[in-house]
């Protein structure tokens, strides 16, 4: 079965700018005028790394339109609706649909997690409940929830569930993904795995690291699916030690502080997220120094 593929090459999972009073929408339309200028595949908006755990759904939802306004079409928007509730996923879901957006991406159940049964029922019910595409999110250190390749296998059949964030950081696992559900399109959830994913078979990344490279994140990408794998490779080599650094404290968090460093206004965080200690920022700075970022 052929499926539709949203977006290949680099895919931002762009940090969402706070201020006192909520979302900085300035600040916003800026950080996406960024990622197009430097050749930003899809931008993925209220994701893990938006914070969209934080978001009463009105302002969640805010946010997504406000992103498919600014981007008007140039590039695919993809909006994290995940719920660990499965009625509201179903209701998140329709309504960034009805906002315009080009896909979804939805994370396995939290907390509650579900069997691998009961994680068909939930994906398959938001499935039916809307008409546009679908990226699986498999990331079990955050969820607690993995994605057996079984259960990967039957949703693939399911006309709009069309690809797969791998972010269990399992290479075994990718590879196994890949010769079992070939119709699902791919994408590196690991930005230091993102060359390593694309060479057994995926079409690219939902990144972090494009937060504050995505030029380079982009090359990255095009680079391996034009043939040129030694360049992709050096760029994946060279960047490692700032992929590292935007991971030293859980993301999003060094990952806003980087861009604020860089005089891009990321915002603060939320709790429960806080501001890095002081030796990790010291760290963060001295690999941004090293890429001439700051």
């Amino acid at each position: 079965m052929s499926k539709k593929t949203i977006f290949t090459g680099s895919g931002v999972a762009l940090v969402t700018p706070f201020n006192e009073n909520g979302v900085d929408y300035e600040a916003l339309g800026k950080l996406i005028d960024f990622q197009i200028e430097n050749e930003t595949d899809a931008i993925i908006i209220c994701g893990t790394t938006g914070e969209a755990s934080t978001m009463p759904d009105s302002e969640h939802l805010s946010v997504i339109e406000f992103a498919v306004k600014r981007v008007a079409g140039r590039i695919p928007v993809i909006a994290g609706t995940g719920s660990n509730d499965t009625a509201h996923g179903i209701e998140l879901a329709k309504d960034a649909e009805k906002l315009g957006v080009d896909g979804l991406l939805l994370v396995t159940p939290y907390y509650n997690k579900a069997t691998q049964k009961g994680l068909i029922l939930h994906y398959n019910a938001i499935a039916n409940a809307v008409k546009i595409p679908i990226i699986l999110y498999n990331v079990p250190s955050r969820t607690g929830l993995k994605i057996d390749i079984a259960t990967a296998k039957e949703l693939a059949k399911t006309e709009n569930i069309v690809g797969f964030k791998e972010a269990s950081g399992d290479m075994s696992y990718a590879v196994q993904l890949a010769a079992e559900c070939p119709e699902l399109t791919i994408y590196s959830g690991n930005d230091d795995l993102n060359v390593p994913l694309m060479s057994i078979g995926g079409k690219g990344c939902i990144s972090v690291l494009a937060n504050v490279m995505p030029k380079e994140t982009h090359d990255m990408c095009a680079k391996y699916l034009a043939g040129d794998t030694e360049g992709a490779l050096k760029l994946q080599l060279e960047l490692l030690d700032l992929i590292k650094a935007l991971f030293i404290e859980v993301n999003p968090i060094p990952a806003k502080t980087a861009l604020n460093l860089m005089g891009m206004n990321a915002g603060s965080l939320r709790l429960p997220l806080c501001d890095m200690t002081e030796g990790n920022l010291e760290t963060l700075k001295k690999v941004l120094k090293k890429h001439n970022l700051i």
